[in-house]
């Protein structure tokens, strides 16, 4: 990446920033925040997540700080912040892992015992790619319809 790209990322991400400050308020932002595509929101039910289950990737994806590094809360962490005991998120995790929605992979300590595990959403990412491509067409098609209705309600111009 050179300078100049560095720079214009760096120019949108701020961009970005301050549209979810007038959203959130600078305090709330200030604090953190997660992102998570609509489409897995609006999909839920196609793809056979409950209500806990968004709770718990949310929790996973708030921890998804790089996108070459998997996040790696301990299920207690995650349990706390939700308010279910620890063996429920571990439920949830096993069905998400038998949905094929994320991947849990053991870390190990190096002289022995077990750390907390690490999560990919390779899977959903996989299921959901579809839905977002067919919303994205549906967005651009909205919007060609839209622009086609404003030129139709434009007063004719006659060239003599």
């Amino acid at each position: 990446m050179t300078a100049e790209t560095a720079d214009a990322t760096a120019d949108i991400q701020v961009g970005q920033l301050k549209v979810i400050e007038k959203r959130w308020t600078k305090p709330l932002v200030k604090a953190g925040w997660t992102a998570l595509p609509n489409v897995i929101l609006d999909k839920q039910k196609t793809l056979g997540l409950k209500p806990i289950d968004i709770c718990i990737l949310m929790q996973i994806a708030k921890h998804w700080w790089q996108a070459e590094s998997a996040p790696f809360p301990a299920v207690e962490t995650v349990a706390s912040a939700i308010g279910v005991t620890p063996r429920s998120v571990q439920r949830r995790i096993t069905q998400m892992e038998k949905a094929k929605l994320i991947e849990r992979k053991e870390r190990y300590y190096a002289r022995g015992g077990q750390k907390s595990n690490a999560y990919t959403f390779n899977g959903l990412i996989e299921r959901c790619t579809p839905f977002a491509e067919e919303a994205a067409a549906e967005r651009e098609r909205r919007k060609n319809s839209d622009r086609a209705r404003v030129r139709r309600k434009q007063p004719l111009t006659i060239v003599k």
